[in-house]
């Protein structure tokens, strides 16, 4: 959503903070939230101006005429105003409690006036009425109005003399300047309106007693500095619910969309539905189904949601249907049109696990579960939730493609049978269609309810060669278009070549891509069999001159760029269609790019789009899904109908509805969600009127805005004559007693004739084709099919299969057609899920057990959740390993090499390099002799004797520097903590026994710190009851324990680097002093 009111409050304060004008603002920033639960006598503190001047109170809930609904006070002194609270606060008002109130300054209520801005497509309305008040009336007829055209200025000469035709000459030089400021200040902050009323002027300044004011939400990250952290009051009349705000929170971190509005909690019709449009379609035929006072909410997920958010996000509503008990039991409605993109199976494990989570409460609450949903693997996760059901025993009703998108709805509801066997539709690996099948139109399926009398009015005429004021293509695509792709959308490029191939076109329509942020490289595709290499430009000036030939852009780029790259394309004059696919850009730069277009005559398809497609020739980006549906839905040729929607998600639904009821789509366009999409309805509807191969045309319209009515109009002056079926989604909206803004910004009515039913009705007065509802949209294009058919102006041409085109291996691996030998395999680790996860132990409750360092190598190393005490050991262990001094060779040659410039990595490994037998990698071996000797029953005298005799030195014993008299204090420290803690320690004793022979006859063979550490490892493998003895010993035959002391001496080595670098030594020379300089032997004799 875009557009999202503010409080007064906010709005006010936001005003007094910025607005630049010569007219002093009266009362500034006093104003005071008052709550049931407010104290006053640090309220009086905080605004002391309380207690001596006089006061004004109203509710601050987005209320709209307070002072008509009787909650407004003037003229009161603090006690007035505490009385008035009592009789008012926390009382219900229609619809609504009033919870929070405000007070302010009383103006000086002298003349009154009214101000108004507003955004529309063209720029900025500014309305002013020289008789403001709460008895103002119709102020759109009444008032003056001014447009400030997009990039056009506001002075306070157009003011004076276009709006204060009515004012007194002493004012209009204040109010201008206000004006002026008033309108900088909307457009600087990006307010998409802004009401004053009453607005008074004295000779002291200018007072704004009421005001209301509404933000472009998706300007954030432009406007954070001067917003700082908005909260958006919910529209009065319905709660805001904590996991309203929880839901909130999750989309605003997530790439993918996710809404939830509670509207009845209590209520038994619960829905979870996939895709802004249909979550509308759905919302729309509960209500008609007479289900409007049961629906306990709206919502929608999109954008492809990872299998961890659609979890919290099912989990949520799960939660909230499970509170409550219902008499008749409960209905969760899963449903979604058939998905452009979304990998269905992905998104269903979320819900799948949210579902597990929950099958007590839900079978105790009695919940039944309609599925029905289509798109990239949705055979899958129809397939897992099927299994769910038949698990947790929770009635489970799953649908596909085959069924129509909203007769779910009629089965929740009891108005409908449910089949005991849906059928099933082709797997998503089918590529072929069936050959055998007829080419002739499908039988009626629904029962036909429109009016029948229409079918005498259908009349096809002539193309009627019409203008329009846009020097634009009518024909945007064809089969020799050319595109560049902006970003680095391999898979969508893929799937625009393989439609490109299933079309039989002879080359790829996408001849190149740009991506800023890496140099001009190639990336590899498949034509078909055969492997291509596409050019990628970091620049897309390189891209335009090396591409002449190219006509399209697809631009993938973030919100925050798309804007720019936009820009950018358009002074390129050989580019005429742009699709814009990213969501939430605000809707001051779209309109600056709207007057763009229009100047170069650029078409553009988006913001917030999916894209669009034409048949047999060219598909933007995701449009239409995979193959599969591309091939179900016979995009592969053109047929003879034209669509136009707002939903990308509807339009793949239209894509089905529409191939089933007629011989295929001509050309169908997703012009956006936003308030002001790139291009309108009508721009397309003109388009396919002046286009022969279209016959007749589909347009799927929604609630908001009036871009409809032109389409009304067009049909009744005449510049429209080909047959139009139109409906409009959101019809829900007129009965739900609060404002809903639904998953599309563009979606939400601001007055009565931007309703879906109002439209619906204009629509039909018209003569456009009006279902009564959409479940009954398909009839409705089939009967004007069959009318067309039967007068010969559409034959229906023989069915021609496709080529075939492989399947990528990763999908059909996704798919699980094939099996391929891993490359790896791994036991430790797994990163593929939301959350890292240690030798099946998540990283969340590593930490949770404060596990430390100790337990994180035993995970990884081990496999295991060791005790405690040996967790503790392994980090005594790295502790007293971390560093011996900067004279032993590991540390001698990271220094060395520190010195000499190297990098941190390349040190560290010239150190490390040096462990071995003779330094630090002891512990492996001493671990194997010692306990070899000890396994074999030998006495330790019998194994000296036996190592010397053999000739073999004892691996962990002896010392450079410590001896029996001088004993090394890490050896002690060890030792003193194993004999306290380990259940056994009888190889470490038999090695102590060892110790004794050696320094009896040298005081520093002494069992060093390696062989201590190897013989105590040993000793805890085989005796914290985690191992088997078979499992201990592979343990230290495959090297585990030098994996202590180069863990551990990596901690030393890189703090030797460190310390180098840190003091700035310079390369590092040998002293010629500290080498002995011989001869050959040869040579010396």
């Amino acid at each position: 959503m875009s557009a999202k009111a503010i409080s007064e409050q906010t709005g006010k304060e936001f005003l007094y903070k910025y607005i630049c004008t010569t007219a002093a603002m009266q009362n500034r920033f006093c104003c005071a939230t008052v709550t049931a639960d407010t104290d006053w006598d640090r309220l009086t503190q905080d605004h002391p101006w309380l207690l001596t001047e006089r006061l004004v109170v109203k509710p601050d809930q987005l209320i709209k005429r307070r002072g008509k609904l009787g909650l407004v006070a003037v003229d009161l002194n603090l006690e007035g105003v505490q009385e008035w609270l009592k009789s008012n606060l926390m009382t219900e008002i229609t619809v609504g409690l009033l919870k929070s109130l405000c007070f302010y300054l009383l103006g000086v209520t002298e003349e009154e006036f009214y101000v108004c801005v507003y955004t529309s497509r063209e720029g900025s309305h500014v309305l002013f009425h020289h008789e403001g008040g709460v008895d103002v009336g119709d102020v759109d007829t009444k008032a003056q109005r001014l447009l400030v055209g997009i990039d056009e200025k506001l002075t306070e000469d157009m003011v004076t003399q276009q709006l204060l035709v009515h004012v007194t000459d002493e004012k209009k030089e204040v109010l201008a300047s206000f004006i002026v400021g008033l309108f900088n200040l909307y457009e600087d902050l990006y307010f998409t309106y802004l009401e004053i009323n009453p607005l008074v002027v004295t000779k002291e300044g200018v007072y704004i007693l009421d005001m209301a004011a509404k933000i472009d939400a998706t300007a954030d990250y432009i406007c954070k500095p001067k917003w700082g952290d908005v909260v958006f009051p919910p529209p009065f009349g319905r709660e805001a619910y904590p996991e309203e705000a929880y839901i909130a929170d999750l989309d605003a971190k997530s790439g993918a969309s996710l809404k939830l509005t509670l509207l009845n909690p209590r209520g038994r019709i619960w829905t979870m539905v996939a895709g802004g449009g249909a979550s509308v379609v759905y919302s729309d035929t509960i209500c008609d189904l007479g289900g409007v006072d049961e629906l306990a909410n709206y919502g929608e997920y999109s954008g492809a949601p990872s299998e961890q958010q659609t979890y919290d996000y099912a989990k949520t509503i799960l939660s909230l249907m499970t509170n409550e008990k219902h008499p008749d039991g409960k209905v969760l409605i899963i449903g979604g049109s058939i998905a452009n993109f979304t990998n269905v199976a992905a998104t269903f494990k979320g819900i799948v696990r949210a579902i597990k989570d929950y099958q007590g409460p839900l079978k105790e609450h009695e919940v039944t579960i309609f599925v029905r949903r289509g798109g990239p693997n949705y055979q899958e996760g129809l397939r897992v939730m099927g299994e769910v059901g038949k698990t947790t025993g929770i009635p489970i009703h799953v649908f596909g493609t085959e069924t129509h998108m909203t007769a779910i709805v009629g089965m929740a509801l009891g108005h409908r049978p449910i089949p005991n066997q849906p059928p099933v539709a082709a797997h998503t690996a089918n590529f072929l269609l069936n050959t055998s099948a007829s080419a002739a139109t499908p039988a009626r399926t629904r029962n036909t309810s429109f009016c029948e009398h229409k079918l005498s009015t259908i009349e096809f005429k002539s193309n009627v060669c019409l203008s329009t004021p846009l020097a634009k293509a009518t024909t945007l695509f064809s089969r020799q278009t050319k595109a560049i792709v902006w970003g680095m959308q391999t898979r969508a490029v893929q799937g625009m070549m393989d439609f490109d191939y299933v079309c039989s076109r002879e080359e790829p329509s996408v001849v190149a891509m740009i991506y800023p942020f890496t140099g001009d490289h190639k990336q590899k595709f498949y034509w078909g069999h055969k492997e291509i290499l596409l050019p990628v430009y970091k620049n897309m000036a390189d891209a335009m001159k090396k591409h002449p030939d190219v006509d399209v852009l697809i631009n993938f780029a973030s919100l925050r760029s798309a804007f720019d790259s936009t820009m950018e394309t358009m002074q390129y004059p050989q580019i005429h269609t742009i699709a814009i696919i990213a969501e939430g850009i605000p809707e001051a730069l779209t309109r600056k790019l709207i007057k763009t277009s229009d100047e170069k005559g650029v078409t553009i398809i988006g913001p917030a789009t999916v894209g669009g497609i034409k048949p047999g020739c060219f598909k933007i980006g995701n449009t239409g899904g995979m193959l599969d549906n591309i091939l179900a839905s016979k995009l592969y040729r053109p047929g003879s109908v034209a669509y136009v929607s707002r939903s990308g998600g509807m339009s793949n639904e239209l894509n089905n509805i529409i191939s089933h009821t007629t011989d295929g789509v001509f050309e169908g366009v997703a012009i956006g969600g936003d308030r002001f999409p790139g291009s309108t309805f009508m721009e397309h509807v003109l388009r396919y009127q002046d286009t022969p191969g279209v016959k007749m045309i589909v347009v799927l319209g929604e609630i908001g805005g009036t871009e409809e009515y032109n389409i009304c109009q067009g049909i009744a002056d005449g510049r429209i004559t080909k047959p139009v079926v139109c409906w409009c989604i959101g019809t829900c909206a007129t009965m739900f007693s609060s404002e809903v803004q639904f998953g599309h910004a563009g979606a939400c009515a601001n007055q009565a004739s931007e309703t879906a039913v109002a439209k619906n009705q204009a629509l039909r007065e018209a003569g456009a084709f009006v279902p009564n509802s959409f479940d009954e949209l398909g009839d409705v294009i089939k009967f004007v099919y069959d009318d067309l058919v039967a007068k010969g102006i559409i034959v229906p041409a023989q069915e021609v299969p496709p080529p075939t085109v492989p399947m990528d291996y990763s999908w059909a691996r996704e798919l699980g057609l094939i099996r391929k030998p891993a490359s790896f395999m791994t036991s430790i680790c797994d990163e593929r899920g939301q959350e890292l996860i240690y030798a099946g132990m998540p990283i969340t409750e590593v930490f949770k057990e404060e596990m430390g360092l100790g337990g994180v190598l035993g995970l990884l190393w081990f496999q295991r959740r060791l005790p405690r005490y040996a967790c503790h050991f392994i980090e005594m262990c790295l502790m007293v390993t971390a560093d011996h001094g900067p004279a032993v060779s590991g540390a001698h040659n990271t220094i060395v090499c520190a010195r000499a410039g190297k990098d941190l990595v390349s040190s560290l490994t010239s150190g490390l390099l040096t462990i071995g037998d003779r330094f630090g990698g002891a512990l492996d071996a001493a671990a194997k002799q010692f306990s070899k000797a000890f396994d074999s029953g030998l006495l330790p005298m019998e194994f000296v004797n036996k190592m010397k005799k053999d000739g073999v030195l004892i691996m962990g014993i002896g010392h450079r520097v410590k001896s029996i008299n001088n004993p090394d204090m890490r050896v002690q420290i060890l030792k003193d903590f194993v004999k306290q803690h380990f259940p056994s320690t009888q190889l470490l004793d038999y090695a102590l026994e060892v110790e004794k022979i050696t320094t009896s006859k040298k005081p520093n063979l002494i069992l060093n710190v390696d062989g201590f550490i190897g013989v105590a490892f040993v000793d805890l493998l085989r005796t914290c009851g985690g191992f088997t003895r078979d499992e201990a010993d592979e343990f230290v035959e495959i090297g585990t324990l030098n994996g202590i002391f180069v863990l551990g001496r990596s901690i030393g080595f890189i703090g030797h680097y460190l310390d180098q670098k840190r003091l700035k030594q310079g390369l590092y020379r040998h002293p010629w002093d500290d080498i002995s300089y011989v001869l050959p032997e040869h040579m010396s004799m």
